[in-house]
């Protein structure tokens, strides 16, 4: 891959929110591709301190489209600032999404406030019809040295997270991250279904597939002059 094809897949790298077919199979050596793009991240120390889960058992999946997830009041309320309400908006500001982008429930001026708790809701076909979850689990007894908070493990996480998602765009594989699965109590009922150690933490789920739909949602990003400053820092 020359160097404009290497930039040209990460411009195109994107979430797919939407469902994924449920007859089409991602083949083993494409997940085996994804996975082995993972093993080959840069790590803090070379600590590699991920495990994986691949969820790829339709009754398991139909397990874990049952259960519950809800968006704390907190989220809600954190998230108005990083939203545009029209696409000149997201033009200009070139950071955060768009609003349409979340139920009208969640846009009300008691959520603004953060009043009002959204009720939990299935995950239901968006897990279920896809062909393969992948649980990401850290584990905190493999922590960079001398890293308050384990930061740099944090890091090491996203830089694993970014070689995954460029190997499964490479191959047309949509991605979808759902952070959920991180949040108690819903993190502990999937340790207990799939019989995870409670020493690892789920981080997250990624749902792997190929989506039913083409997304058009709006993409931005900053121009490099806008977040670049050359020997010290200007804005």
């Amino acid at each position: 891959m020359n160097k404009k094809a290497l930039l040209r897949l990460i411009k195109e790298r994107k979430s797919s929110r939407g469902l994924f077919a449920e007859d089409r199979p991602i083949k083993s050596d494409v997940l085996q591709d994804i996975l082995e793009a993972a093993a080959w991240a840069p790590t803090a120390h070379n600590m590699q301190n991920f495990e994986i889960v691949v969820v790829d058992d339709k009754s398991v999946l139909t397990g874990l489209g049952e259960l519950e997830s809800s968006v704390s009041p907190v989220f809600l309320k954190e998230n108005y600032s990083q939203l545009s309400f029209s696409e000149d908006e997201l033009k200009k500001k070139k950071i955060g999404i768009l609003a349409n982008q979340f139920p009208p429930a969640w846009m009300t001026e008691e959520a603004r406030q953060g009043k009002w708790k959204a009720p939990a809701s299935k995950f239901g076909e968006l897990i279920s019809r896809g062909p393969v979850l992948l649980l990401i689990l850290y584990d905190p007894a493999r922590r960079a040295p001398a890293s308050e908070g384990d930061f740099l493990g944090v890091m090491s996480l996203g830089f694993m997270l970014e070689n995954l998602w460029l190997m499964a765009e490479a191959h047309g594989v949509g991605l979808h991250i759902v952070s959920a699965f991180g949040n108690e109590p819903l993190s502990g009922k999937v340790k207990k279904l799939l019989n995870i150690p409670p020493a690892l933490n789920i981080t997250l789920g990624i749902r792997l597939g190929y989506p039913v739909d083409d997304d058009h949602r709006l993409r931005v990003r900053r121009d490099v002059k806008d977040f670049v400053s050359y020997n010290r820092y200007k804005k």
